[in-house]
């Protein structure tokens, strides 16, 4: 069955920060959303939409505003032939299989329909759609998506399971693991690691990952941030558990603190430039010598959208990585707005890390 998100409320529009909690806190409970639809609270279209969906063999999640909560519940009722009635306060349909504090699961014909109310400021209520099939993400690294797919293909016959192959950066692959209805996950996840061992990671989440093998090993990281201004931070910070292995970051955007905080050399920045390989070596070694950390990545480009030069595109990009006995840096030229050439260098740079220490990560 296909998932459809509704949000019923002008706030779900224009409120970013409310609108990614949600999908974030439904994709933890779910497979995955199939489509999302928008709904002012004046559009008359609303309930000859809600009807279809009923009449459907989908699952389908209402998110609507408390003000509207009652009149949503309402219009299903209308097409169910059902009537609300009062539960701990909420009004919801008689016929609600499942409630709990502002959430409620309905079930009618074929379809599996949650109704939650969310605004500003709370916290997010229960999920009460469940997922169907179990599920994994691995991540392959240093590998093309033929090679790859020309060696799990087999195994996923074997083990009757699913492989949805995507790329996540040049060199990182993520596959996502759905399991027919006697398949085996662990078994295709084990055979898997052991014919990639070193290039392979079972993970729902990678930084999760990171942070967990560095935490075992009693290791710490540090970042020296240019042109992401803090965005690989933040990559780490959003999870629990970051605190135990990361100290800090210096984002560095100009030349006088790269020389002050990191100890980069003014001649390498005068004679190479602050976007250039030798000065993200020099940010990296900064940054591991102040915070004394075991592993350090360091960022410096041109995200745009303007500032680049004949030599140095926008998107231009370097990245350090270093450890206490290695380092590497990497020069890269990525595409598209400001935004995303961030995004991919963090992206990058991360990779790096795994690369530079495979006994430690894989």
């Amino acid at each position: 069955m296909k998932l459809h998100l509704i949000f019923i409320g002008n706030k779900y529009i224009y409120n970013k920060v409310l609108r990614s909690y949600i999908i974030r806190q439904i994709e933890k409970k779910v497979d995955f959303i199939d489509s999302i639809v928008y709904f002012k609270e004046s559009d008359n279209s609303l309930f000859l939409y809600i009807e279809e969906e009923l009449n459907s063999a989908e699952k389908v999640i209402i998110i609507t505003t408390k003000q509207q909560f009652p009149t949503v519940g309402k219009l299903i009722c209308t097409t169910t032939s059902d009537n609300q009635v009062l539960k701990d306060g909420m009004l919801i349909p008689q016929k609600s299989t499942l409630f709990e504090e502002r959430s409620y699961l309905l079930e009618y014909n074929s379809a599996v329909v949650n109704v939650m109310q969310m605004d500003e400021e709370q916290k997010m209520p229960s999920v009460l759609i469940s997922s169907n099939h179990a599920t994994a993400i691995i991540y392959v690294f240093e590998e093309d998506q033929e090679t790859t797919l020309a060696i799990l293909t087999p195994i996923a016959q074997t083990y009757d399971v699913n492989i949805n192959i995507t790329q996540e950066i040049s060199g990182w692959l993520r596959l996502d693991i759905s399991s027919n209805k006697f398949g085996n996950i662990s078994k295709f996840a084990e055979s898997a690691k052991q014919l990639l061992a070193k290039n392979l990671i079972v993970s729902d989440n990678i930084i999760l990952h990171i942070i967990d093998r560095l935490k075992l090993h009693d290791k710490k990281i540090s970042f020296a941030e240019s042109c992401t201004g803090g965005l690989l931070s933040y990559y780490f910070t959003k999870n629990n558990g970051a605190s135990d292995i990361f100290d800090g970051s210096l984002v560095t955007y100009s030349n006088v603190l790269k020389e002050n905080w990191l100890a980069v050399s003014h001649d390498v920045l005068n004679d190479y430039g602050a976007v250039s390989q030798e000065v993200v070596s020099e940010m990296s070694d900064g940054v591991l010598n102040v915070s004394s950390a075991d592993y350090a990545l360091s960022i410096s480009g041109i995200a745009g959208d303007g500032g680049g030069t004949e030599l140095k595109p926008v998107g231009t990009v370097y990245i350090g990585v270093r450890s206490k006995t290695k380092h590497k840096e990497e020069h890269l030229l990525f595409q598209g707005d400001r935004n995303y050439v961030q995004d991919q260098s963090a992206l990058y740079a991360i990779k790096m890390l795994l690369l530079i220490d495979k006994e430690m990560f894989f």
